[in-house]
C-alpha cells in the first residue's frame, strides 16, 4: 500500500510539473496583442456588439471603440430585448456620432440561443469585410483595433481572438473568475495550438473575436453554432478545422472586461459555460474536476496532517511539499501573466474548491434542463445534438492561414468537424 501511495504522489507531482512546463512555455510563445504594430492596410471594420440589459456598461464600451485610432470603422449595437434602458443610452451617443448605429433585435426564434441569434443579426447589418464581435462589458485601448487587424494580416488568419484582462471586484469574482485564464495557461500549449489543426486545442473569447468576413461566412457564421452555449469556442473550432486560420492572443494590455459584479452573476455566468465546454460529457467532466480537486488539495492535507501530528519528514511529505510548491508557482505565474492580484495565489485551494462547486452545479442544472442566463432558458438546447459541420472540402473553401500544407492532426469528434 505504501508503494502504491508513493507512486500516486509521484504521478501527481509529475502532472503538476507538466502543467508548469506548459505555463512557462506560454510565457514565451503566447503572443501579446501589443507586440503587433500598425496594419499593412487599414481595412474598414464593422464592430458588432450584442447588448442585453447592459445599461451600466454599454456607454463606456461604445465610447472606447469610437475613440479608436482607426480611420474607418462602424459600430453597431443590437439591443437584444433589453428592459433597462440600454437602447436609450446607445441612441443618445449615436445622435452625436454617425459611426454608431443603434439596432433593435428581433424576438428569439425556436432553435436558437440568445447570443448567437444577436450576433447573427449583427452580421447581416455589417457593411465591411472585417468583423469584430465584442461584448458590452469590455473596454478597449485606442490602439487595440489597429493591433488586432495587424495580427490578422500578419498571421494570415481568418480569426484572431483575444483574452482581455479580467477585472475583479467582489470576493466571488476574485476567487472564481481567474480559473478560465489559469486553465488555458496551464493546459493549452498556445504555441502548438495556433499551428496544428486539432479541435480540442482550440479555444476563444467571445469578448473579442475579429473575423475576416470570408472566413466567417465560409465557416457558417453564428447560424452554424446557434444551439451552442459556448458559441465562441464552437465557431473558433469550425474556423480552425476548415483550415481558415485561427490565432489566440493575450490582449491583457489592450482590452479589459468585468464580466460579473456579484456572487450570483459569477455562479450563473460561469456555471452556464463550464459543463458546455466539456460538450456535456458527464464522465470526462466529473473525472477532470475530481482530479483537479485531488491534485491541489491532497498535498495540503498531507502536509497539514504531518504538522498537526508532528510526523517526521518522510518521502510522502517531501512529495507533498514538492506538489504544493509546484502549485504555488503554477498559479502565481498565471496570475502574474493575466494581471490578477498576486496575493490571490495563496488562495488557489479556495479557488479550486469553489469552482468545483460551481462546475457540478452547472452539470446538474444542465442535465435537468434548468440552466438559464439573463432570463432565458438554456435547458432545451443544452441537450440538443450538435449541428454537423457543413463546409465540405468540395465547397471551394481555400485556407487563409498558415496551416496550408500542414497535416491536420485531428479535427474530428463531437460537433462533426472534418
Amino acid at each position: 500500500m505504501t508503494e502504491l501511495w508513493i507512486l500516486h504522489q509521484t504521478s501527481l507531482v509529475g502532472f503538476l510539473v507538466v502543467l508548469l512546463i506548459i505555463t512557462v512555455g506560454n510565457l514565451w510563445f503566447w503572443r501579446r496583442l501589443d507586440r503587433y504594430g500598425a496594419p499593412k492596410s487599414w481595412s474598414p471594420v464593422s464592430v458588432l456588439i450584442p447588448a442585453r440589459n447592459e445599461v451600466g456598461n454599454i456607454g463606456a464600451c461604445v465610447s472606447s471603440l469610437l475613440d479608436q485610432h482607426y480611420p474607418q470603422l462602424e459600430v453597431l449595437v443590437l439591443d437584444d430585448q433589453s428592459t433597462d434602458g440600454t437602447s436609450e443610452v446607445v441612441s443618445a451617443i449615436a445622435a452625436k456620432d454617425l459611426r454608431l448605429r443603434a439596432l433593435t433585435g428581433k424576438p428569439l426564434p425556436d432553435g436558437w440561443l440568445g447570443k448567437p441569434w444577436a450576433c447573427h443579426q449583427l452580421s447581416g447589418f455589417a457593411a465591411y469585410s472585417l468583423l469584430l464581435f465584442t461584448d458590452a462589458d469590455t473596454r478597449h485601448d485606442p490602439d487595440a483595433l489597429g493591433r488586432a487587424v495587424s495580427a490578422l494580416q500578419h498571421e494570415r488568419a481568418g480569426l484572431v481572438t483575444v483574452f482581455p484582462r479580467q477585472e475583479v471586484g467582489s470576493w466571488a469574482e476574485r476567487l472564481v473568475v481567474p480559473i478560465m485564464q489559469w486553465a488555458t495557461s496551464a493546459f493549452l500549449p498556445v504555441g502548438i495550438a495556433n499551428r496544428v489543426r486539432a479541435r480540442h486545442l482550440v479555444t476563444a473569447s467571445g469578448q473579442f473575436m475579429l473575423f475576416d468576413r470570408r472566413a466567417y461566412d465560409k465557416a457558417g457564421g453564428h447560424a452554424s453554432v446557434r444551439r451552442e452555449v459556448v458559441e465562441d469556442v464552437a465557431l473558433a473550432r469550425r474556423i480552425h478545422c476548415a483550415g481558415l486560420g485561427w490565432r489566440l492572443l493575450d490582449g491583457t494590455s489592450q482590452v479589459t472586461c468585468r464580466m460579473y459584479r456579484n456572487r450570483e452573476q459569477v455562479r450563473d455566468g460561469l456555471g452556464k459555460n463550464l459543463f458546455a465546454l466539456f460538450e456535456n460529457n458527464t464522465l470526462v467532466f466529473t473525472f477532470v474536476w475530481l482530479w483537479l480537486l485531488t491534485a491541489f488539495w491532497e498535498p495540503l492535507i498531507v502536509i497539514g496532517r504531518a504538522v498537526l501530528t508532528g510526523s517526521a519528514f518522510t518521502r510522502s511529505i517531501h512529495l507533498a511539499l514538492a506538489a504544493a510548491g509546484c502549485s504555488l508557482l503554477l498559479w502565481g505565474l498565471a496570475y502574474w501573466r493575466f494581471r490578477f492580484p498576486l496575493y490571490l495565489t495563496l488562495l488557489y485551494p479556495l479557488t479550486i474548491l469553489v469552482t468545483v462547486g460551481v462546475a457540478f452545479r452547472s452539470m446538474i442544472l444542465t442535465l435537468r434542463g434548468n440552466a438559464t442566463w439573463k432570463g432565458r432558458s438554456l435547458g432545451q438546447l443544452s441537450k440538443a445534438k450538435h449541428e454537423p459541420f457543413d463546409v465540405p472540402s468540395s465547397s471551394g473553401v481555400e485556407p487563409l492561414g498558415r496551416e496550408t500544407g500542414r497535416p491536420a492532426w485531428s479535427c474530428q469528434g463531437k460537433g462533426g468537424e472534418q
